[in-house]
This record gives structure tokens, sequence and C-alpha cells, in this order.
């Protein structure tokens, strides 16, 4: 009799009314977290509202079952740890998913929105890997979103350009990024969040997207905290600086003209299936990029962040020890003392000296070292150095870390020989959001520790604004302290290391005029 008057109880904890209609949502194994998959947050960008702004939802009657993920993004097979839950893959895909804990709070919770990485061509919020229910747990309602990607999220064109009000074109995805925003700003309060306590966090490209999002007159006031996982739109990223609107245009018009379509409506009329089979021949699908269109970005990131016009937020930010390091160690031919130099002086030329100095390679493994060094930072790390060293500017804390722990190689990459590739790229998404079981490697018990203290900190900085907490080292505001917090099985803070290299690149873009 009790479990049956306690039953419309649970039921109703997982239905919510928000602003286009009524959720049912699903509970995890315990019924300590509720789930809402599925969710819409804009109307499906299809046939003429393909390359459009993000649209307002059509209102439903009834309860929208939200127990089953949305569509995932178009997108091409670009990078291997990339794994959907998603049932089909959509150009109507612009769903989210919520996690919030099932137990009533006594004051609204704090809101981390989550946007994947990926390249801007790959990726999807439902990936196993950034499952929200360990953030839940502590009390934290969690977003993640998806976004479009590729030829369908950063197409550009003058036809485009001239149909928009805005006279812009490209930027789809992230204008769907702040689209998604504004929804939890009407509607989070309906799972138990608080809509002014919202954090924004990504990685890779989604660590681009909040440096954006950051800079954005359309979404800068849209959240209260940031969380950047290696990536900013500072200098370039890979050697890929931001497209001017021109650019983005000119690479759309020669798209077009490659697959034989004379107008946007010819483009519009092409199937989502062909026009990915034509981009993935452009750089394996990763050559549509945001650009400065004068819209959402009025002028590039950089120089927004220069004027002081960027979100006035808190920032907690940092890069993995060995980004692309394996790049150079698992190369063919690996730097040597005389071609690494050489290498150097061809990119650097009168300014090769310099760049000997702090890429020193008087010896093999000193060069091998080096060019490991140089790799990562050109590739993601000096962005967001750049992109922390400005934000300190602000007076905000700022909170700076390295993720070092040596992570094992998936089961599926043993074949290498190889039982670590160090702290590569994306290797601490599956301890920030503590999902280890995601992945299938040969897990050690310091893994989970230190998956444990990574999403206590996280957890500590999305509720306070301070990644500090009990049982865990103390992690100094980077802004006055200068000491960044370096993530292991002995999490530490020391001071900060390499300023040389990365001054040296600053001053090498700035002579260049690369912003």
């Amino acid at each position: 009799m009790i479990a049956a008057a306690l039953a419309p109880c649970a039921m109703a904890a997982d239905i919510v009314k928000i602003d286009s209609g009524t959720l049912e949502g699903t509970v995890n194994a315990d019924s300590s977290v509720r789930i809402f998959r599925g969710v819409p947050f804009a109307a499906p960008p299809v046939g003429k509202l393909r390359w459009q702004p993000p649209q307002a939802v059509q209102p439903w009657s009834g309860a929208r079952n939200a127990d089953q993920f949305g569509a995932h993004c178009v997108q091409g097979k670009v990078f291997g740890d990339i794994n959907s839950r998603g049932k089909e893959m959509s150009e109507d895909c612009l769903y989210l998913t919520v996690w919030a804990p099932t137990k009533p709070a006594a004051k609204s919770l704090p809101v981390y929105v989550w946007f994947y990485g990926g390249g801007f061509a790959a990726g999807s919020g439902d990936e196993p890997r950034y499952d929200g229910e360990s953030f839940a747990r502590r009390d934290i309602v969690v977003v993640n979103v998806n976004y479009r990607l590729g030829v369908f999220g950063f197409f550009a064109c003058p036809e485009l350009s001239r149909e928009s009000e805005h006279k812009a074109s490209g930027n789809y995805g992230l204008l769907d990024q702040v689209a998604a925003l504004e929804w939890v700003r009407k509607n989070i309060a309906a799972f138990g969040g608080d809509s002014h306590r919202v954090t924004i966090g990504g990685e890779s490209a989604g660590s681009l997207s909040v440096s954006a999002l950051m800079a954005s007159p359309l979404s800068r006031d849209l959240f209260q905290q940031a969380v950047g996982e290696s990536g900013a739109f500072f200098g370039s990223v890979g050697g890929r600086g931001s497209n001017s609107l021109t650019e983005s245009e000119k690479q759309g018009a020669a798209f077009a003209a490659s697959i034989g379509a004379t107008s946007l409506a010819e483009l519009r009329a092409k199937s989502a299936d062909d026009l990915l089979s034509a981009a993935m021949k452009k750089n394996n699908g990763m050559a549509f990029w945001p650009n400065v269109d004068g819209y959402f970005l009025p002028s590039d990131v950089q120089s927004i962040f220069a004027a002081g016009k960027q979100s006035q937020v808190s920032l907690l930010a940092g890069w993995n020890a060995d980004e692309i390091r394996m790049s150079v160690t698992m190369a063919k031919e690996k730097p040597t003392a005389k071609t690494f130099p050489e290498r150097l002086r061809q990119q650097f030329k009168d300014n090769a000296d310099g760049a000997l100095k702090v890429y020193p390679a008087s010896t093999d493994e000193e060069a091998v070292k080096s060019a490991g060094d140089f790799a990562s930072d050109n590739f993601i790390v000096f962005g967001t150095w750049k992109w922390i060293e400005m934000q300190t500017k602000t007076g905000k804390p700022v909170y700076r870390f390295q993720f070092d722990r040596a992570v094992p190689v998936p089961e599926a990459m043993k074949s290498t020989g190889l039982k670590t590739f160090g702290a590569a790229h994306a290797t601490e998404l599956e301890y920030v959001f503590e999902m280890l079981q995601s992945k299938k490697a040969d897990w050690q018990p310091e893994d989970q520790k230190v998956a444990e203290t990574m999403n206590a900190y996280w957890a500590n900085f999305i509720r306070t604004g301070d990644p500090n907490g009990p049982g865990l080292a103390k992690w100094p505001n980077f802004a006055k302290m200068r000491e960044v917090m370096h993530i292991d099985t002995q999490s530490k803070a020391l001071p900060e290391e390499h300023r040389d290299r990365y001054e040296f690149l600053d001053s090498v873009q700035a002579a260049a005029g690369s912003m």
C-alpha cells in the first residue's frame, strides 16, 4: 500500500513542464538522478531551415517521452574515440539531455552546460564519456547540447549572407549553442536549476566554443562561469587561424561549384548524404570552420578580449601534458639534433635563434622532446595559455590546470604495443565526468582516484566559482599566485613553467599581425 501511494510521487518527479510542452523523463539505476533525453531546443534545421540560425521549437500537446537520446548531427567518421549513444544520425539533431538530482533541493541548483569537442566536424552530447550522472550526484544540473557540424554547421557563401538580416553566414553551430543557452535560461528552473548560476564548459572544439561564447555579444551574458579544456580562439589552432567572412564565403562558393550547385536552392535540394560525402573529401570533413561574421563575432575573439568586452567571469582552464606529443614520438622519422633545428629555421626564419632557445635540440633526445613540446604548443597549448592570460586581466578568479596522468591506452589500441600515450589530447574527459567505465582500458585504482579528484574540483568550481574543497590539494587562484594545479595521483600546485615558450610564440604572432 505504501509503495502504491508513493508511485505517483515518483512519476511526478520525472515529469516537467517547459515553455514548449511537457516532458516525461526517466531515472538512473538507483533512482538518484532524473534524466531527460532527446529534448528539442530548436526546430529541426532541415529544408529551408538548412543553413539558417536556429528557430523556435513548435509546441507539442501531451507528455513527450524523453527517455531516448535524440539523433546526433550529421558527420563523418573523423575520430575513432567518438561514439554516440543516439540511435540515428540526422540533420534533425538540435536536442539536449538534462541530468538532475531526484532528491528535491532546498534551493535552486547550479547548472553545467557542456559543449563537445571534435574539430567542429564530429561529436555529440550523448557520448558515454560525457554522462552527467556523477555531477548530478553532486547536486548539479547538467545539460549536454548537440550543435550542427561541418558543412551543415559552418558553411558560408555569398547568397547565404545576402539572405541574412545580419548579412552573415556560417557559424550556425555556434548559434545553436547560443539557442541552447537561451533555452537553459528559460527552462532550467523546471529541472531544479538556477538560470543565473550557469557554468559553460567544453573540450577542444568545445573549449574553443567557450572562448567564443565569452566573446560574442549574443551569449556573453547568458552564463556566470566558464571551463575550458585544451582549446581557445587565440593565435592559431594547429596552424589554423580565424577565417574572415569573405574567406569563408569564397570557400563555400568553391565547394558549391565542386558539387555542381549554382544556387542556394540547389544546395538545399541536395541530400544530407551527398553533402557529407562531398565535404569529407575536403580535409576529412574539417574544412568548414567558424568565421568572424560580424554578427556572432563582431571581430576576432582575441581583439574582443583585448578590448575587455568579453564575459567578466571566473574561468577554470588548462591543457594536458602531452596533447599531441605522440605525433612526434610515434612518427616513422623522428626529429634529430640536425633536422629539428632546420625545421625551426624554415618556419621562424629571422626568429629561428629565439625558437631554438626555447625549443633546444643539442642532442637527438632533446630534439624529440622539444619537437613534442612544439607540436602541442602550436596545436592547442599556446592558444589556451593566451586565453587564460587575457582573462586574468579582468580581476576575476582564474584557475589553471595541467592534466599529467599517463592514461592507459584503450583496449582497441593495444596492438600498438604501448601501455600509454601519456596525457594526450582529450584523455582527461573520462576523468572529469568520472566515466572511466565508458572506455575499455587497463584502468587502475589510481585512475579512479584521479577521476574522483577531477570531478570534485570541477563540481566545486561549478557550485562556488572556486575548485577548492575538503580532502583536495589547495588550488591557488592563478591570477594571483601564478601557480598551476597539476592533476595526477598526487595532485599539487606548482609554479608556472615554460612561460618563455609561450611568450616567444606570442611575440612572433604579434609581429606577424596574427590575432
